[in-house]
């Protein structure tokens, strides 16, 4: 009996191992990033909300998949509202006092 109690235990760690870990979702980067819908599309000052979900999304995007996944998530999101202002964006990182490596922006090519 023990010996099966081992061999469970030590295949449930190969699968963990083993399997891929998830990109980051859409949904997450929308999330961090909902809080800055005002600053994007009038420009201004951000929020103090919208810099914490500027500083949440280059927490999660810590790999080269993860950024590449995010990039193409913000770039979804830029073109799906046509009132955000390319240059607003692109400055949001730094106005966030946050160096990013997502370039924020509608043209971005994320494969690059």
């Amino acid at each position: 009996m023990k010996g099966v109690v081992i061999a469970i235990v030590v295949l449930a760690m190969v699968q963990l191992m083993v399997e891929p870990s998830q990109a980051i979702s859409c949904g997450q980067v929308d999330a961090c990033l909902v809080p800055c819908m005002s600053y994007l599309m009038a420009g201004g000052t951000p929020q103090p909300a919208c810099c914490e979900g500027v500083k949440d999304l280059k927490g999660m995007a810590s790999t080269t998949a993860d950024k590449r996944a995010a990039c193409n998530c913000v770039k979804a999101a830029a073109n799906r509202y046509p009132n955000i202002k390319d240059d607003v964006a692109q400055a949001l990182p730094a106005k966030c006092g946050v160096q990013m490596d997502i370039p924020v922006s509608k043209t971005t090519n994320c494969d690059a």
